[in-house]
């Protein structure tokens, strides 16, 4: 069977590329002359040789020296040379069976900006405190390689291949060892709609590879009707699980894998995961701007990352209305009613300051499958300066939407240094070189024109500085300390009382008003009932309970922002 990059095959290597336009492709591994490939009728180059693992190779398309696209170790940069290994040489702790996906509290983490070094085995120091916490899950966000030493992630272009300034595939392993012995799942953030602007090299060596008829946000788009682009991203996604022994995928920006051929990839893809046999469940979660249930529907996918909830938190809490804030700045808590109720906001309805709807009825949906959040990387450092919501709101109304969101029965995600009240920044950053820095820095400040015409300069992407001011702060303080605590607590909640009820149907759910900036929300499942009292701005005109909360952050009776929560086993 053909297959991209190349693989050991007893003794020997066998390479293969696809470059159905090509005429000529070969292998170079330094020794004596290139080993021509042969082409099959499928577009595919293929040629055994042999050579000694850790040696340097490269593909060479038409007398053009090119990186493996499937490469899993780079020699240095995404320029060069590609290194050849195979299988894993790593001691892996024993009886991982990881954990099923309504017990998952995800904690979404950038290895550059994580920990002090910004290191896969700086992470896995860490892992530790955050199992301690209560949390259960990381999410990291993307590690292919990518040009230079700093960035998101998401304009990688070696997508098999882990990012060396973070460390070696090993220290990558180690990290999620660690994790996993601490009782941590570990879901690795991976990009498939597009490549970053510098190293991708696919454009020259298989142009067949794009779709000229369209353009992604970030990047020419993919062409998922030709089947060995499905394959090259089922073989990555199946890699990653295999070989560094992940508990899932979220997948970027599904919504832009599009056009012929897309919704078969993604069966395709889940369907390939489905089948895999490793001893523990595996989970895909997606990131899809549409709020459809199609991929939810299928079986094959846990969870969507669901920003309704943020935005309805998050205009409510700072009064923002601009950009994709304008539908739910209209009337936020009745759209928090909604999505407490029902999940999704917005489901097809009209919507004030929306000009199409968007979206289909998703409450049918498992209440697991909508990953909530109050904070993301996005959601914070898609603002110009990278403020998180304790610099835009006040910590007593930022702490009530923290609990609010570990006591729903949703999915919750937090972003890294929530649990601490950190205050830091997260702003974007990336590593270009020439007139790619220049366009990077210019568009970044043409992004946000009318904040600096007010005076305020938006940091400069380019600029090492910007990551450094991103890093998280892990020193102690009284109110980190305050936090933490509240983090202890609502997690240890969480596992006693929602974990058995998550693992069982939602039978209904109900929500509404009781006030003009306060609700009650009604959620009955197999194994018993949730109920939350929400004061979000203002004291509600919340019935009376019979007995106290099982769980509580301020006043109910007095102060405007409070919950209580009260939960019941059948």
């Amino acid at each position: 069977m053909s297959h991209w990059g190349v693989k050991r095959i007893g003794a020997q290597w066998r390479a293969g590329l696809w470059a159905p336009s090509a005429s000529m492709v070969a292998v170079e591994n330094g020794r004596e002359r290139p080993i021509p490939l042969l082409r099959s009728d499928n577009g595919f180059w293929e040629a055994a040789f042999t050579a000694e693992e850790g040696e340097d190779y490269s593909f060479i398309v038409d007398d053009e020296r090119y990186p493996d696209p499937a490469s899993r170790l780079q020699v240095s940069d995404v320029h060069g040379p590609s290194r050849l290994v195979s299988g894993v040489d790593f001691e892996w702790s024993p009886s991982w069976k990881g954990r099923p996906f309504n017990e998952y509290v995800l904690y979404e983490l950038h290895i550059g900006t994580f920990a002090p070094t910004g290191t896969f085995r700086a992470a896995a120091e860490k892992m530790e405190e955050l199992a301690k916490l209560g949390f259960t899950a990381i999410e990291i966000m993307p590690i292919s390689q990518f040009p230079g030493s700093r960035g998101w992630g998401y304009d990688g272009v070696l997508p098999f291949a882990p990012h060396p300034s973070y460390g070696t595939p090993n220290d990558l392993r180690h990290l999620v060892n660690t994790a996993q012995s601490h009782g941590l799942c570990v879901i690795l953030d991976v990009v498939m709609n597009h490549f970053g602007p510098d190293g991708a090299y696919l454009h020259a060596i298989a142009p067949e590879f794009f779709d000229p008829d369209r353009h992604t946000p970030w990047g020419a788009a993919i062409d998922f009707s030709q089947k060995a682009v499905r394959q090259f991203w089922i073989d990555c996604a199946l890699m990653w699980l295999n070989e560094y022994r992940l508990d899932g995928l979220r997948l970027d920006a599904v919504h832009q894998i599009q056009g012929e051929g897309a919704p078969e990839f993604m069966m395709e893809l889940g369907q390939a995961v489905r089948k895999l046999d490793l001893g523990r469940p595996l989970h895909l979660i997606v990131e899809d701007e549409r709020n459809e249930p199609t991929l939810r529907e299928s079986g094959l996918y846990a969870a969507s990352w669901n920003d309704d909830f943020h935005h309805a938190v998050h205009t409510s809490l700072t009064g923002e209305s601009q950009d994709y804030y304008v539908s739910f700045a209209h009337d936020p808590i009745a759209d928090l009613v909604r999505a407490l109720e029902r999940g999704h906001i917005e489901e097809g309805q009209p919507r004030v300051g929306l000009d199409t709807p968007r979206g289909s009825d998703c409450a049918h949906l498992p209440v697991t499958s909508f990953v909530n959040a109050i904070q993301t990387h996005d959601q914070v450092g898609n603002r110009a300066q990278g403020e998180r919501l304790l610099a835009l709101a006040d910590e007593s109304a930022v702490k009530t939407a923290y609990a609010l969101l570990l006591t729903a029965p949703y999915t919750p995600m937090i972003f890294m240094g929530e649990e601490r009240g950190a205050v830091s920044p997260f702003q974007f950053f990336a590593h270009y070189e020439g007139d790619l820095a220049e366009a990077v820095r210019q568009g970044r400040a043409e992004e946000f024109a009318g904040i600096a015409a007010l005076g305020e300069a938006v940091p400069d992407p380019i600029d090492p500085a910007t990551l450094r001011r991103s890093r998280l702060d892990w020193s102690s303080s009284p109110a980190a300390d305050d936090w933490l605590r509240l983090t202890q607590q609502v997690l240890a909640f969480r596992k006693a009382c929602i974990f058995p009820l998550t693992a069982t149907s939602r039978q209904h759910s109900a929500a509404h008003v009781v006030g003009d900036k306060a609700l009650t929300v009604h959620w009955q499942f197999e194994a018993g009932e949730l109920i939350v009292d929400l004061n979000f701005g203002e004291v509600g005109r919340h019935a009376p309970r019979a007995r106290a909360p099982d769980f509580a952050l301020f006043d109910l009776k007095r102060d405007p922002y409070a919950l209580a929560v009260w939960s019941k086993l059948t």
